[in-house]
């Protein structure tokens, strides 16, 4: 019978809690295979079978499994009966010539390790013997350094598992440990990856996006859409909420200095945020923010706005600069949606020289110009709520 095998790392240090992170992964393998057929997910020492019908493509379950977090690695292969007083390796190395046949190679390596110590052969003498069949069999060569292909043995209590690939998965925790956030999306490069850290880090996300409309078309709807979509697929159930935020902008910019503006906007933006976190129980919100990339997130400015919020914010890539951020956006798969051009709230009315220093005072004072419970509840009332899954009805 065919089965993956699942390791995970983080998870394994949790002591009294172990159990319950370990239930989150199962129930998170689960929903994320539940429409290809998978029915048996089970939690053994320290990793976790799953065993694959035979009319379930290995493709489609090696895809699944990259997106789950919580999995730190993990194996498609076969696995056969084992006695552990009396272990016949004559069906394994059958098993194993099976498993490396599709693949080319001129050296490999074997590494097997026991779950069950009772075992009478140890890890190295199924090594040595299996390596000797391969070589016997193949005539490839044995290469513990660098080999071309690596065959795994797991060995069970009752069972033997084989294949000849590890498949790194997320790491991280699984989703649903760490209660929710509140992300601020834009549909540019950086908010999604902020927003996958969180994800990757056991919350649930909430996605709020700041439209331009009525100013602008829904075009940077549909993108933002497109990334949450992609990002459902680490967490399996979204919630999008657009706020049409055109005619604030314009309200701010009618009564107040242009230099300004920017960090108006974004304290704007945190207040109508923290409304909608509320009604989702999200206890933070989060944002793209990366020390120094923009005027909005220089040191005096990223203070000015935090100001405004009751909300601890969280900033994942405050220390990353802009290739770490293509190069984790281009890994989790939103770069290519990112880069497509869009109308962005932010691009409105930025005048030419903003403020880099934003002094509290100053913001403050400038901000008893404008009607702030107005605004926040005339974006409340246009809110637009948008809820997506994985695995969706069409696949």
């Amino acid at each position: 019978m065919r089965c993956a095998i699942v390791h995970y790392h983080e998870l394994a240090l949790k002591g009294r809690n172990r159990e319950y992170f370990e239930h989150c992964l199962i129930r998170n393998i689960r929903t994320a295979l539940k429409d290809v057929g998978v029915r048996q997910v089970e939690n053994l020492h320290s990793r976790i079978r799953i065993r694959l019908p035979l009319e379930v493509r290995p493709e489609v379950v090696r895809d699944r499994l990259r997106r789950v977090c919580g999995i730190a690695n993990f194996s498609v292969g076969r696995v056969l009966p084992l006695r552990l007083s009396d272990p016949n390796l004559d069906t394994l190395i059958a098993a194993v010539l099976e498993e490396i046949a599709p693949h080319s190679f001129s050296t490999f390596r074997v590494t097997a390790r026991r779950a069950d110590k009772r075992l009478t052969l140890t890890s190295m003498d199924i090594e040595r013997t299996l390596g000797a069949a391969v070589c016997d069999r193949t005539g490839k060569k044995v290469s513990l350094k660098n080999p071309d292909v690596t065959i795994y043995i797991e060995l069970l209590s009752k069972e033997a598992f084989c294949s000849a690939e590890k498949i790194e998965g997320p790491g991280g925790m699984p989703v649903g440990v760490s209660g929710k956030v509140a992300c601020l999306t834009s549909g540019g490069l950086d908010s999604p990856v902020a927003a996958y850290r969180m994800i990757k880090r056991g919350c649930v996300a909430s996605f709020i996006h700041f439209s331009g409309r009525p100013l602008v078309s829904r075009a940077s709807e549909d993108k933002v859409r497109d990334l949450v979509q992609t990002l459902t697929a680490y967490q399996y159930d979204s919630r999008l909420y657009v706020v049409p935020f055109g005619e604030i902008q314009r309200e701010i910019v009618l009564g107040t200095p242009a230099p300004f503006r920017v960090v108006l906007y974004r304290r704007m933006m945190v207040r109508i945020a923290e409304e909608l976190a509320r009604k989702e129980h999200c206890w933070a919100l989060v944002t793209g923010d990366s020390l120094g990339q923009v005027a909005s997130q220089t040191p005096h400015n990223l203070c000015a706005i935090e100001d405004a919020a009751e909300f601890p914010i969280l900033r994942p890539l405050i220390g990353m600069d802009k290739r770490e951020i293509i190069d984790e956006a281009k890994r989790i798969g939103t770069y290519d949606i990112s880069i497509e051009p869009d109308q962005d709230c932010c691009k409105l009315f930025v005048p030419p020289h903003p403020s880099t220093k934003t002094r509290m005072e100053d913001v403050r004072k400038i901000e008893r110009i404008l009607d702030i419970p107005t605004l926040v509840k005339r974006g409340l009332e246009n809110v637009e709520l948008t809820e997506l899954s994985f695995p969706s009805a069409t696949g």
